[in-house]
């Protein structure tokens, strides 16, 4: 049944995970987290991965007013390209976001997760190559033994047959060992 033990051990485990609930409020609450706990050859990456975080506490502002969207719009910069024999009204006029040429950048750089996964990808690969590999090998060993197994087998019928008398046959056996200097030869 569940006596008193039981109710004392979930009131521990109940008194532990508060615990651990207000710890992690303490961590949240401070800014520095990724600096002091994390070694010195890997503290570059955790500080990136903090700026990350702060970016996107910034960027859920849905509640972008009207006149920030014709800001934005303001800020677009254009571009007149002339053809090469001058002639004005064959002109194009584009237009285009300073942001956007840095974003074709960001995706140049890979992030350290999908360098992970293709060094995974990588990884996987050869295992499944070198298993592949293993499994060749041994159907080829298996093969090969069975072949050994059954020509064995051949050999011992023909030299363990007897007469009428239970002497050995010495015809099969002469025969046998001629056939044997055949093939060597």
């Amino acid at each position: 049944g569940r006596g008193f033990a039981f109710r004392r051990k979930q009131k521990i485990e109940r008194q532990y995970r508060r615990l651990l609930k207000k710890r992690r409020q303490v961590h949240s609450q401070q800014d520095d987290q990724f600096t002091d706990t994390y070694p010195e050859h890997l503290k570059h990456l955790y500080l990136a991965e903090e700026e990350k975080l702060k970016k996107r506490r910034r960027a859920p502002d849905d509640s972008v007013s009207s006149e920030e969207k014709l800001n934005k719009a303001a800020e677009r910069r254009h571009c007149t390209v002339l053809p090469r024999d001058g002639d004005e009204k064959k002109r194009k006029i584009f237009g285009f976001f300073p942001e956007e040429i840095g974003t074709q950048e960001k995706f140049k750089n890979k992030t350290s997760n999908q360098k992970a996964k293709e060094e995974y990808e990588k990884i996987k690969a050869e295992r499944a190559r070198k298993k592949e590999e293993a499994e060749k090998r041994k159907q080829q060993r298996e093969e090969a033994q069975r072949l050994y197994k059954k020509k064995k087998m051949e050999a011992y019928k023909i030299l363990s047959k007897k007469t009428k008398k239970g002497q050995p046959n010495l015809n099969l056996q002469v025969e046998f060992l001629l056939q044997k200097i055949q093939q060597n030869t």
